[in-house]
């Protein structure tokens, strides 16, 4: 099993190196990151903004409610505050990372996947296309780039979904949670945030590609590779989030 993991390894490596390139077609090229940029990012927004608010409100709920039960008391405003922090550091770029590695991924995969078994690739080849740069690179780029924006965009409604649970429920008042949206929080975990998503993305567009350019078989293997690579890569993204929060904030 060991031996068929780190083959597997060394094949991804192998089909990265294929695909970080210079492109043959500027032109081509651009107008493919453009449909990829809008197929694998524009079309994530609702989903992303749906989650967000849900995401938000019930981690203000639970702060709220954590802070009730504590032996010692803690000003509401620290509601504000610490959903703010959870957000930006764990639950927007982990949770909805997670969330586009099987929205996204299972796309990728599938559409790589079903042009392997129809010998689409094949055909790329033989013109003297460099397949895993045309397909591939595009949609790293495009989620390398639009992600972030997505992860901005998360963390921005998943605090207004706080601030509505506040509303909504009237355990907090409006102006404890504004001034704990407010309070300082040290400018590296912003930065950390965007970082640790852009690495996110990358392993989002290029595990699922590697599943889906490597399929044998008909459009029942396709389905599988789909499966696969969704797992794989959030076992990835749980992993590289551990080395990540080790490396820049311990």
């Amino acid at each position: 099993m060991l031996k068929k993991l780190l083959s597997q390894v060394g094949a991804y490596f192998l089909l990265l190196s294929k695909t970080i390139k210079k492109p043959q077609k500027m032109s081509v090229f651009l107008k493919l990151l453009m449909r990829e940029i809008y197929d694998l990012g524009v079309n994530s927004f609702g989903l992303v903004l749906f989650t967000s608010i849900f995401v938000g409100a019930v981690v203000a709920i639970q702060m709220f409610n954590n802070f009730s039960a504590s032996s010692f008391p803690i000003p509401n405003v620290f509601i504000g505050y610490a959903t703010k922090v959870v957000l930006i550091l764990e639950f927007a770029p982990t949770i909805i990372s997670v969330i586009l590695a099987g929205k996204v991924g299972s796309y990728i995969a599938s559409s790589i996947g079903t042009m392997r078994v129809t010998e689409q690739i094949d055909a790329l080849d033989i013109m003297g296309v460099n397949s895993p740069n045309f397909l591939i690179l595009p949609k790293i780029l495009a989620s390398v780039i639009f992600n972030p924006l997505l992860i901005a965009i998360s963390i921005v409604f998943g605090i207004w979904g706080g601030y509505l649970a506040g509303t909504a429920t009237g355990n907090w008042s409006k102006a404890d949670y504004i001034t704990g949206i407010q309070m300082y929080m040290p400018q590296h975990f912003i930065w950390y945030a965007f970082f640790k998503t852009a690495v996110f993305a990358f392993l989002i567009a290029t595990i699922p590609a590697y599943f889906g350019y490597n399929v044998k078989g008909g459009s029942l293997e396709v389905g599988r590779a789909s499966t696969q690579a969704v797992v794989w890569t959030i076992v990835a993204i749980i992993i590289m989030n551990l080395i990540l929060t080790q490396m820049f904030l311990s």
